[in-house]
Protein backbone atom coordinates (compact mmCIF):
# COMPACT_ATOMS: atom_id res chain seq x y z
CA UNK A 1 0.00 0.00 0.00
CA UNK A 2 0.90 3.70 -0.60
CA UNK A 3 1.48 5.29 2.49
CA UNK A 4 3.32 8.73 3.53
CA UNK A 5 6.16 8.85 6.21
CA UNK A 6 4.08 10.18 8.50
CA UNK A 7 1.23 7.22 8.22
CA UNK A 8 4.23 4.70 8.41
CA UNK A 9 5.30 6.62 11.81
CA UNK A 10 1.92 5.34 13.13
CA UNK A 11 1.57 2.38 11.12
CA UNK A 12 5.09 1.10 13.05
CA UNK A 13 3.74 2.38 16.34
CA UNK A 14 1.17 0.30 16.61
CA UNK A 15 2.58 -2.98 15.05
CA UNK A 16 5.39 -2.47 18.02
CA UNK A 17 2.59 -2.75 20.68
CA UNK A 18 2.86 1.42 21.25
CA UNK A 19 -0.44 2.49 23.12
CA UNK A 20 1.25 5.81 25.02
CA UNK A 21 3.43 8.41 23.35
CA UNK A 22 4.51 11.70 24.95
CA UNK A 23 5.38 14.61 23.75
CA UNK A 24 4.87 18.05 22.48
CA UNK A 25 3.71 19.08 18.60
CA UNK A 26 5.55 21.74 16.61
CA UNK A 27 5.78 22.91 12.67
CA UNK A 28 8.15 19.96 12.11
CA UNK A 29 6.04 16.96 13.32
CA UNK A 30 2.44 18.96 12.80
CA UNK A 31 2.38 15.83 9.86
CA UNK A 32 2.84 13.08 12.36
CA UNK A 33 0.43 14.50 15.19
CA UNK A 34 -2.09 14.68 12.03
CA UNK A 35 -1.60 11.18 12.05
CA UNK A 36 -1.79 10.20 15.74
CA UNK A 37 -5.29 12.07 15.60
CA UNK A 38 -6.63 9.41 13.49
CA UNK A 39 -4.97 7.00 15.54
CA UNK A 40 -6.40 8.39 18.66
CA UNK A 41 -8.75 4.87 19.42
CA UNK A 42 -5.52 3.00 18.81
CA UNK A 43 -2.42 5.56 20.87
CA UNK A 44 -3.03 8.05 23.59
CA UNK A 45 -0.94 10.74 23.11
CA UNK A 46 0.22 12.79 26.57
CA UNK A 47 0.95 16.60 26.03
CA UNK A 48 3.32 17.90 28.51
CA UNK A 49 4.31 21.46 29.40
CA UNK A 50 7.90 20.92 28.09
CA UNK A 51 9.44 18.79 25.85
CA UNK A 52 12.25 17.64 29.14
CA UNK A 53 9.06 16.19 31.07
CA UNK A 54 8.40 14.33 28.15
CA UNK A 55 11.25 12.71 27.68
CA UNK A 56 11.16 11.61 31.52
CA UNK A 57 7.66 10.64 31.17
CA UNK A 58 8.69 8.23 28.37
CA UNK A 59 11.41 6.94 30.76
CA UNK A 60 9.27 6.23 33.82
CA UNK A 61 6.89 4.80 31.85
CA UNK A 62 9.44 2.39 30.37
CA UNK A 63 10.84 1.63 33.47
CA UNK A 64 7.58 0.65 35.15
CA UNK A 65 5.97 -1.29 32.14
CA UNK A 66 9.57 -3.00 31.00
CA UNK A 67 8.36 -1.87 27.08
CA UNK A 68 9.37 1.34 25.41
CA UNK A 69 9.12 4.60 26.15
CA UNK A 70 8.04 6.43 22.93
CA UNK A 71 8.54 10.56 22.70
CA UNK A 72 8.00 12.89 19.87
CA UNK A 73 9.11 16.45 19.88
CA UNK A 74 9.50 18.74 17.01
CA UNK A 75 12.98 20.68 15.52
CA UNK A 76 15.29 22.70 16.88
CA UNK A 77 14.24 23.84 20.14
CA UNK A 78 11.63 20.95 20.50
CA UNK A 79 14.24 18.32 19.95
CA UNK A 80 16.96 19.91 21.83
CA UNK A 81 14.73 20.34 25.02
CA UNK A 82 15.06 15.93 25.02
CA UNK A 83 18.71 15.66 25.26
CA UNK A 84 19.04 15.97 29.09
CA UNK A 85 16.15 13.15 29.06
CA UNK A 86 17.97 10.97 26.47
CA UNK A 87 20.94 11.31 28.21
CA UNK A 88 19.65 10.20 32.06
CA UNK A 89 17.70 7.00 30.13
CA UNK A 90 20.90 6.47 28.26
CA UNK A 91 23.10 6.57 31.81
CA UNK A 92 20.52 4.30 33.33
CA UNK A 93 19.75 1.75 30.09
CA UNK A 94 16.21 2.70 30.16
CA UNK A 95 14.61 1.65 26.27
CA UNK A 96 13.11 5.03 24.94
CA UNK A 97 12.69 5.55 21.48
CA UNK A 98 12.86 9.45 20.62
CA UNK A 99 11.33 10.84 17.22
CA UNK A 100 12.38 13.90 15.93
CA UNK A 101 11.09 16.48 13.31
CA UNK A 102 13.38 18.38 11.40
CA UNK A 103 13.30 20.97 8.30
CA UNK A 104 13.06 19.48 4.83
CA UNK A 105 16.15 17.75 3.27
CA UNK A 106 16.47 20.40 0.93
CA UNK A 107 17.31 22.78 3.95
CA UNK A 108 19.79 20.89 6.02
CA UNK A 109 22.92 22.86 6.79
CA UNK A 110 22.23 26.33 5.85
CA UNK A 111 20.81 27.51 9.14
CA UNK A 112 16.92 27.25 8.70
CA UNK A 113 14.29 28.58 11.00
CA UNK A 114 14.35 25.75 14.02
CA UNK A 115 16.99 23.41 12.48
CA UNK A 116 19.52 21.39 15.00
CA UNK A 117 21.78 18.92 13.70
CA UNK A 118 20.42 16.41 16.60
CA UNK A 119 21.62 13.35 15.97
CA UNK A 120 24.95 14.73 15.96
CA UNK A 121 23.90 16.59 19.11
CA UNK A 122 23.16 13.12 20.81
CA UNK A 123 25.60 10.76 19.06
CA UNK A 124 27.08 10.24 22.39
CA UNK A 125 24.15 9.65 24.32
CA UNK A 126 22.18 7.09 22.20
CA UNK A 127 22.99 3.50 21.37
CA UNK A 128 22.38 4.51 17.92
CA UNK A 129 20.63 7.71 15.79
CA UNK A 130 19.34 8.16 12.48
CA UNK A 131 18.62 11.02 10.15
CA UNK A 132 15.74 9.36 7.50
CA UNK A 133 16.63 11.30 4.76
CA UNK A 134 14.64 8.73 1.82
CA UNK A 135 10.61 7.47 3.19
CA UNK A 136 11.74 3.93 1.57
CA UNK A 137 13.79 3.52 4.45
CA UNK A 138 11.76 4.62 7.16
CA UNK A 139 9.75 1.71 8.05
CA UNK A 140 12.68 -0.72 8.48
CA UNK A 141 14.41 2.71 10.35
CA UNK A 142 11.75 2.45 13.04
CA UNK A 143 12.34 -1.42 12.94
CA UNK A 144 15.78 -1.47 13.67
CA UNK A 145 15.33 1.46 16.20
CA UNK A 146 12.34 -0.36 18.24
CA UNK A 147 15.08 -3.48 18.17
CA UNK A 148 18.38 -1.70 19.09
CA UNK A 149 16.46 0.41 21.81
CA UNK A 150 15.57 -3.16 23.50
CA UNK A 151 18.72 -5.59 22.76
CA UNK A 152 21.15 -6.42 24.58
CA UNK A 153 21.65 -3.39 27.41
CA UNK A 154 18.94 -1.22 26.72
CA UNK A 155 18.90 2.32 26.21
CA UNK A 156 17.90 5.28 23.87
CA UNK A 157 17.24 5.34 19.76
CA UNK A 158 16.20 8.48 18.40
CA UNK A 159 15.39 8.67 14.77
CA UNK A 160 15.07 12.31 12.99
CA UNK A 161 12.48 12.78 10.32
CA UNK A 162 12.42 15.51 7.91
CA UNK A 163 9.38 17.30 6.92
CA UNK A 164 9.37 16.05 3.20
CA UNK A 165 9.72 12.55 4.44
CA UNK A 166 7.09 13.14 6.11
CA UNK A 167 4.72 13.93 3.37
CA UNK A 168 6.70 11.93 1.06
CA UNK A 169 5.12 8.62 -0.34
CA UNK A 170 5.88 5.00 -0.61
CA UNK A 171 5.14 1.57 -0.89
CA UNK A 172 4.80 0.15 2.89
CA UNK A 173 5.19 -3.64 3.64
CA UNK A 174 3.26 -5.09 7.16
CA UNK A 175 6.57 -6.81 8.29
CA UNK A 176 7.48 -8.37 12.25
CA UNK A 177 8.07 -5.55 14.50
CA UNK A 178 12.07 -5.20 15.52
CA UNK A 179 11.93 -6.73 18.84
CA UNK A 180 14.54 -7.42 20.97
CA UNK A 181 17.47 -9.72 19.13
CA UNK A 182 18.25 -13.05 20.48
CA UNK A 183 21.37 -13.18 22.76
CA UNK A 184 24.25 -15.92 22.35
CA UNK A 185 24.19 -18.71 24.24
CA UNK A 186 26.11 -18.39 27.88
CA UNK A 187 29.20 -19.76 27.43
CA UNK A 188 29.80 -22.99 29.38
CA UNK A 189 33.40 -22.43 30.20
CA UNK A 190 33.22 -18.91 31.59
CA UNK A 191 30.42 -20.75 33.73
CA UNK A 192 33.23 -23.56 34.50
CA UNK A 193 35.78 -20.98 35.66
CA UNK A 194 32.91 -18.98 37.51
CA UNK A 195 31.97 -22.37 39.45
CA UNK A 196 35.54 -22.66 40.66
CA UNK A 197 35.62 -18.85 41.91
CA UNK A 198 33.00 -19.24 44.17
CA UNK A 199 33.23 -22.35 45.23
CA UNK A 200 36.94 -21.31 46.41
CA UNK A 201 35.00 -18.38 48.27
CA UNK A 202 34.56 -18.32 52.00
CA UNK A 203 33.02 -15.15 52.20
CA UNK A 204 30.99 -14.45 49.31
CA UNK A 205 29.16 -11.29 48.85
CA UNK A 206 27.06 -10.65 45.77
CA UNK A 207 26.87 -7.06 44.21
CA UNK A 208 23.40 -6.48 42.05
CA UNK A 209 22.81 -3.12 40.15
CA UNK A 210 19.83 -2.10 37.66
CA UNK A 211 20.68 -4.93 34.93
CA UNK A 212 19.10 -7.58 37.41
CA UNK A 213 15.75 -5.82 37.00
CA UNK A 214 16.38 -4.47 33.09
CA UNK A 215 16.40 -8.45 32.60
CA UNK A 216 13.58 -9.46 34.99
CA UNK A 217 16.10 -11.92 36.94
CA UNK A 218 15.10 -10.71 40.28
CA UNK A 219 13.69 -14.60 41.01
CA UNK A 220 16.69 -16.03 39.73
CA UNK A 221 19.42 -13.89 41.92
CA UNK A 222 17.56 -15.28 45.17
CA UNK A 223 17.54 -18.35 44.24
CA UNK A 224 21.60 -18.09 43.10
CA UNK A 225 22.13 -16.37 46.36
CA UNK A 226 20.52 -19.07 48.02
CA UNK A 227 22.91 -21.31 46.23
CA UNK A 228 26.25 -20.01 47.04
CA UNK A 229 24.71 -18.48 50.63
CA UNK A 230 25.51 -15.28 50.40
CA UNK A 231 24.36 -11.31 51.35
CA UNK A 232 23.18 -9.09 48.68
CA UNK A 233 24.14 -5.56 48.34
CA UNK A 234 22.56 -3.47 46.38
CA UNK A 235 23.43 -0.81 43.99
CA UNK A 236 20.63 2.88 43.70
CA UNK A 237 19.51 0.82 40.62
CA UNK A 238 19.40 -2.36 41.93
CA UNK A 239 17.38 -1.33 44.69
CA UNK A 240 13.70 -3.51 44.22
CA UNK A 241 15.71 -6.90 43.10
CA UNK A 242 15.54 -7.82 46.51
CA UNK A 243 12.67 -7.34 49.17
CA UNK A 244 13.39 -5.09 51.91
CA UNK A 245 12.56 -7.64 54.27
CA UNK A 246 14.30 -10.45 52.74
CA UNK A 247 17.49 -12.21 55.01
CA UNK A 248 19.67 -11.65 52.00
CA UNK A 249 18.86 -8.46 51.71
CA UNK A 250 22.20 -5.88 53.45
CA UNK A 251 20.91 -2.23 51.58
CA UNK A 252 22.58 -0.14 49.37
CA UNK A 253 26.37 -0.15 49.04
CA UNK A 254 28.07 2.85 48.78
CA UNK A 255 28.75 6.49 49.39
CA UNK A 256 25.77 6.95 51.21
CA UNK A 257 24.40 3.12 51.25
CA UNK A 258 24.45 1.36 55.02
CA UNK A 259 26.84 1.05 57.02
CA UNK A 260 26.50 -3.06 56.62
CA UNK A 261 26.21 -3.08 53.20
CA UNK A 262 29.37 -1.77 52.55
CA UNK A 263 31.61 -3.02 55.45
CA UNK A 264 30.71 -6.51 54.51
CA UNK A 265 31.50 -5.70 50.75
CA UNK A 266 34.90 -4.58 51.89
CA UNK A 267 35.52 -7.53 54.30
CA UNK A 268 34.68 -10.47 51.68
CA UNK A 269 36.89 -12.09 49.50
CA UNK A 270 34.77 -12.61 46.43
CA UNK A 271 32.60 -10.09 44.57
CA UNK A 272 29.99 -11.79 42.08
CA UNK A 273 28.74 -8.17 40.84
CA UNK A 274 25.71 -8.91 38.67
CA UNK A 275 24.15 -6.36 35.99
CA UNK A 276 26.20 -3.52 37.85
CA UNK A 277 28.73 -0.96 36.50
CA UNK A 278 30.18 0.28 39.22
CA UNK A 279 30.27 3.89 39.40
CA UNK A 280 32.54 6.09 41.16
CA UNK A 281 29.60 6.84 43.90
CA UNK A 282 29.35 3.09 44.73
CA UNK A 283 33.43 2.57 44.79
CA UNK A 284 34.98 5.00 46.39
CA UNK A 285 38.84 4.99 46.42
CA UNK A 286 39.69 1.79 43.72
CA UNK A 287 42.50 0.52 44.63
CA UNK A 288 41.04 0.16 48.56
CA UNK A 289 37.81 -1.44 47.20
CA UNK A 290 39.43 -3.94 44.88
CA UNK A 291 42.39 -4.72 47.87
CA UNK A 292 41.91 -7.94 48.89
CA UNK A 293 39.34 -9.66 47.10
CA UNK A 294 38.60 -11.46 43.72
CA UNK A 295 35.76 -9.89 41.34
CA UNK A 296 33.65 -12.31 39.25
CA UNK A 297 31.67 -9.67 36.72
CA UNK A 298 28.60 -10.54 35.33
CA UNK A 299 27.16 -8.52 32.41
CA UNK A 300 25.20 -8.07 28.91
CA UNK A 301 27.67 -5.20 27.93
CA UNK A 302 30.92 -6.07 27.16
CA UNK A 303 32.49 -2.65 27.73
CA UNK A 304 31.43 -2.62 31.45
CA UNK A 305 33.96 -5.85 32.06
CA UNK A 306 36.88 -4.46 33.88
CA UNK A 307 36.02 -0.75 32.65
CA UNK A 308 35.90 0.60 36.24
CA UNK A 309 36.70 -2.31 38.13
CA UNK A 310 39.57 -5.42 37.18
CA UNK A 311 37.51 -8.40 36.55
CA UNK A 312 38.83 -11.73 37.98
CA UNK A 313 37.05 -13.74 35.61
CA UNK A 314 33.22 -12.93 33.91
CA UNK A 315 30.48 -14.08 32.40
CA UNK A 316 29.38 -12.20 29.26
CA UNK A 317 25.19 -12.80 28.16
CA UNK A 318 21.71 -11.87 29.66
CA UNK A 319 21.85 -12.04 33.43
CA UNK A 320 19.23 -13.70 34.14
CA UNK A 321 20.31 -16.68 31.79
CA UNK A 322 23.87 -16.44 33.53
CA UNK A 323 21.93 -17.03 36.78
CA UNK A 324 20.00 -20.03 35.83
CA UNK A 325 23.40 -21.56 34.37
CA UNK A 326 25.13 -21.02 37.19
CA UNK A 327 22.49 -22.60 39.84
CA UNK A 328 22.51 -25.87 37.61
CA UNK A 329 26.32 -25.92 37.65
CA UNK A 330 26.86 -25.07 41.81
CA UNK A 331 26.52 -27.30 44.29
CA UNK A 332 24.84 -25.58 47.37
CA UNK A 333 27.62 -23.81 49.04
CA UNK A 334 27.13 -23.11 52.87
CA UNK A 335 29.27 -20.26 54.84
CA UNK A 336 28.18 -20.20 58.63
CA UNK A 337 30.70 -18.42 60.13
CA UNK A 338 30.31 -15.74 56.93
CA UNK A 339 26.68 -15.41 57.47
CA UNK A 340 27.12 -14.84 61.44
CA UNK A 341 29.19 -11.91 60.71
CA UNK A 342 26.55 -10.45 58.75
CA UNK A 343 24.24 -11.04 61.04
CA UNK A 344 26.53 -9.40 63.54
CA UNK A 345 26.89 -6.12 60.70
CA UNK A 346 22.91 -6.18 60.32
CA UNK A 347 22.51 -5.76 63.99
CA UNK A 348 25.47 -3.33 64.08
CA UNK A 349 24.64 0.35 66.07
CA UNK A 350 26.50 2.23 63.07
CA UNK A 351 24.12 -0.05 60.42
CA UNK A 352 20.79 2.05 61.59
CA UNK A 353 20.25 5.24 60.79
CA UNK A 354 17.78 7.01 63.02
CA UNK A 355 16.49 10.52 63.77
CA UNK A 356 14.78 12.36 65.82
CA UNK A 357 11.29 11.11 66.00
CA UNK A 358 9.88 14.04 67.66
CA UNK A 359 10.03 16.17 65.51
CA UNK A 360 8.47 15.86 61.57
CA UNK A 361 11.80 14.41 59.86
CA UNK A 362 12.67 12.81 56.11
CA UNK A 363 13.02 9.41 57.98
CA UNK A 364 9.46 9.83 59.58
CA UNK A 365 8.14 11.65 56.03
CA UNK A 366 9.30 8.46 54.13
CA UNK A 367 8.44 5.99 56.15
CA UNK A 368 4.63 7.61 56.84
CA UNK A 369 4.29 7.08 53.18
CA UNK A 370 6.16 3.23 53.41
CA UNK A 371 3.07 2.50 55.71
CA UNK A 372 0.40 3.64 53.27
CA UNK A 373 1.62 3.00 49.66
CA UNK A 374 2.97 -0.69 50.62
CA UNK A 375 4.27 -1.92 47.09
CA UNK A 376 3.30 1.17 44.83
CA UNK A 377 5.60 2.79 42.46
CA UNK A 378 7.78 5.66 43.72
CA UNK A 379 9.46 8.34 42.02
CA UNK A 380 11.62 10.91 43.55
CA UNK A 381 14.51 13.65 42.08
CA UNK A 382 17.99 13.83 42.72
CA UNK A 383 19.31 15.32 45.84
CA UNK A 384 19.31 14.33 50.16
CA UNK A 385 15.61 13.11 49.41
CA UNK A 386 16.66 10.80 46.86
CA UNK A 387 19.34 9.08 49.56
CA UNK A 388 17.12 9.73 52.74
CA UNK A 389 14.44 7.25 49.90
CA UNK A 390 16.66 4.61 49.43
CA UNK A 391 17.90 4.32 53.13
CA UNK A 392 13.93 4.42 54.83
CA UNK A 393 11.64 3.26 52.09
CA UNK A 394 11.22 -0.15 52.53
CA UNK A 395 10.60 -1.48 49.00
CA UNK A 396 9.31 -5.30 48.39
CA UNK A 397 8.68 -5.98 44.53
CA UNK A 398 10.68 -4.83 41.30
CA UNK A 399 10.09 -1.59 39.27
CA UNK A 400 8.83 0.26 41.91
CA UNK A 401 11.74 2.43 42.23
CA UNK A 402 12.07 5.41 39.85
CA UNK A 403 14.95 7.80 39.89
CA UNK A 404 17.64 9.18 38.13
CA UNK A 405 21.16 7.37 39.11
CA UNK A 406 23.67 7.58 36.36
CA UNK A 407 22.78 11.48 35.38
CA UNK A 408 21.84 12.47 38.85
CA UNK A 409 19.00 14.85 37.00
CA UNK A 410 17.28 17.42 39.49
CA UNK A 411 13.96 18.22 37.91
CA UNK A 412 13.41 13.89 36.72
CA UNK A 413 11.03 13.56 38.98
CA UNK A 414 7.40 15.23 38.01
CA UNK A 415 7.91 13.99 34.35
CA UNK A 416 8.66 9.89 35.55
CA UNK A 417 5.96 9.86 38.11
CA UNK A 418 3.91 11.08 35.84
CA UNK A 419 4.91 8.49 33.19
CA UNK A 420 5.42 5.64 35.94
CA UNK A 421 1.47 6.44 37.19
CA UNK A 422 0.16 5.69 33.16
CA UNK A 423 2.88 2.91 32.91
CA UNK A 424 0.54 1.65 35.72
CA UNK A 425 -2.47 2.04 34.63
CA UNK A 426 -2.99 5.24 36.74
CA UNK A 427 -2.31 3.75 39.75
CA UNK A 428 -1.27 6.06 42.23
CA UNK A 429 2.18 7.10 42.96
CA UNK A 430 4.81 8.52 45.09
CA UNK A 431 6.62 11.49 44.15
CA UNK A 432 9.32 12.33 46.83
CA UNK A 433 11.06 15.43 46.15
CA UNK A 434 12.38 18.82 47.73
CA UNK A 435 12.59 22.25 46.86
CA UNK A 436 15.42 22.86 45.04
CA UNK A 437 13.89 19.75 42.54
CA UNK A 438 10.77 20.35 42.27
CA UNK A 439 11.31 23.88 41.24
CA UNK A 440 13.42 22.80 38.09
CA UNK A 441 10.38 21.00 36.56
CA UNK A 442 7.28 21.97 38.66
CA UNK A 443 5.61 22.95 35.54
CA UNK A 444 4.06 19.61 34.90
CA UNK A 445 2.38 19.88 37.84
CA UNK A 446 -0.18 21.03 35.35
CA UNK A 447 0.22 17.98 33.60
CA UNK A 448 -0.73 15.57 36.12
CA UNK A 449 -3.77 17.41 37.10
CA UNK A 450 -4.96 17.88 33.22
CA UNK A 451 -4.89 13.67 33.46
CA UNK A 452 -6.52 13.68 36.69
CA UNK A 453 -3.43 11.32 38.13
CA UNK A 454 -3.81 9.78 41.48
CA UNK A 455 -0.13 11.26 42.38
CA UNK A 456 1.08 12.27 45.97
CA UNK A 457 4.05 14.43 46.25
CA UNK A 458 5.84 14.67 49.47
CA UNK A 459 8.18 17.67 49.30
CA UNK A 460 10.71 17.37 51.78
CA UNK A 461 11.38 21.49 51.90
CA UNK A 462 14.31 22.44 53.77
CA UNK A 463 14.81 26.16 52.21
CA UNK A 464 18.24 25.32 50.76
CA UNK A 465 20.00 23.29 47.91
CA UNK A 466 20.46 20.65 50.92
CA UNK A 467 23.27 17.77 49.68
CA UNK A 468 25.35 20.39 47.55
CA UNK A 469 24.87 22.32 51.05
CA UNK A 470 26.16 19.52 53.10
CA UNK A 471 28.94 19.06 51.16
CA UNK A 472 29.45 22.57 51.91
CA UNK A 473 29.33 22.11 55.65
CA UNK A 474 32.01 18.83 55.59
CA UNK A 475 34.48 19.78 53.21
CA UNK A 476 33.91 23.49 52.40
CA UNK A 477 34.31 25.03 55.91
CA UNK A 478 30.37 25.77 55.86
CA UNK A 479 30.50 28.42 53.57
CA UNK A 480 27.82 28.69 51.88
CA UNK A 481 27.78 30.00 48.75
CA UNK A 482 24.52 29.92 46.61
CA UNK A 483 22.74 26.89 48.55
CA UNK A 484 20.04 29.38 49.89
CA UNK A 485 18.17 30.24 47.06
CA UNK A 486 15.68 32.57 49.66
CA UNK A 487 12.45 31.57 47.95
CA UNK A 488 9.28 32.66 48.79
CA UNK A 489 7.19 29.89 46.70
CA UNK A 490 3.89 28.85 48.73
CA UNK A 491 3.90 25.74 47.47
CA UNK A 492 -0.11 25.55 48.59
CA UNK A 493 -1.08 27.93 46.94
CA UNK A 494 0.74 27.03 44.02
CA UNK A 495 -0.92 23.92 44.01
CA UNK A 496 -4.07 24.68 44.06
CA UNK A 497 -3.20 27.60 41.25
CA UNK A 498 -2.24 24.36 39.27
CA UNK A 499 -5.82 22.83 40.51
CA UNK A 500 -4.41 20.47 42.67
CA UNK A 501 -4.54 19.98 46.43
CA UNK A 502 -2.10 21.76 48.41
CA UNK A 503 -1.53 20.95 52.24
CA UNK A 504 1.28 21.38 54.25
CA UNK A 505 3.21 19.82 57.56
CA UNK A 506 5.66 20.98 60.09
CA UNK A 507 4.78 18.75 62.97
CA UNK A 508 4.54 14.90 62.48
CA UNK A 509 0.60 15.14 63.55
CA UNK A 510 -0.20 17.39 60.63
CA UNK A 511 1.48 14.91 58.84
CA UNK A 512 0.12 11.98 59.60
CA UNK A 513 -3.33 13.90 58.89
CA UNK A 514 -2.40 15.40 55.82
CA UNK A 515 -1.00 12.16 54.09
CA UNK A 516 -4.68 10.39 54.99
CA UNK A 517 -5.78 13.15 53.38
CA UNK A 518 -3.48 12.58 50.15
CA UNK A 519 -4.03 9.32 49.57
CA UNK A 520 -7.77 9.76 49.93
CA UNK A 521 -8.02 11.83 47.37
CA UNK A 522 -8.42 11.26 43.31
CA UNK A 523 -5.94 13.82 41.70
CA UNK A 524 -2.78 15.06 42.68
CA UNK A 525 -1.74 16.35 45.80
CA UNK A 526 1.26 18.54 47.05
CA UNK A 527 2.44 17.69 50.96
CA UNK A 528 4.78 20.63 51.98
CA UNK A 529 6.60 19.18 54.43
CA UNK A 530 9.13 21.75 56.28
CA UNK A 531 12.16 20.29 57.66
CA UNK A 532 15.32 21.44 59.13
CA UNK A 533 17.85 22.76 56.83
CA UNK A 534 20.54 20.81 58.60
CA UNK A 535 19.69 17.22 58.23
CA UNK A 536 22.12 15.24 56.79
CA UNK A 537 22.46 12.32 54.95
CA UNK A 538 24.65 10.17 56.76
CA UNK A 539 26.32 7.78 56.51
CA UNK A 540 28.78 9.48 53.97
CA UNK A 541 31.99 7.73 52.53
CA UNK A 542 33.74 11.40 51.09
CA UNK A 543 34.47 11.36 47.21
CA UNK A 544 37.18 9.08 46.65
CA UNK A 545 37.31 7.76 49.98
CA UNK A 546 36.94 4.00 51.54
CA UNK A 547 35.10 2.40 54.33
CA UNK A 548 37.93 3.47 56.53
CA UNK A 549 36.50 6.96 55.65
CA UNK A 550 33.56 6.77 56.19
CA UNK A 551 31.37 9.26 58.29
CA UNK A 552 28.77 7.96 60.53
CA UNK A 553 27.18 10.85 62.50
Amino acid sequence: MLLTGAEIVTKELVAHGVDTVFGYPGGSVLNIYDELYKYSDKIRHYLTCHEQGACHAADGYARVTGRPGVVIATSGPGATNLVTGIANAYLDSTPLVAITGNVATSMLGRDSFQEVDITGVTMPITKHNYLVKDVSKLAETLREAFAIAQSGRPGPVLVDIPKDVQTAKTEYVESAPGGACPQDEICPEAVRRAVELISAAKRPYIYCGGGVIKADAAEELLAFADKIDAPVGLSIMGLTAVPYEHPRFLGMVGMHGRFGATKALYESDLVVAVGVRFSDRATGNKAEFMQGRRFLHIDIDAAEIGKNIGATDCILGDVKAALKKLCEALSPQSHPEWNAHIKFLKEHPDNGIHMDSARLTPQSAIEGVCRRHGDGVVATDVGQHQMWTTQFYQFKKPRTFVTSGGLGTMGFGMGAAIGSCIGKDFERTVLITSDGSFHMNLNELATAVSHRLPLVVILLNNQVLGMVRQWQTLFFGSRYSNTTPGRKTDYVRLAEAFGAKGLRATTNEEYEKALDEAFSTDGPVVIDCIIDRDERVLPMIPPGGSISDIILR
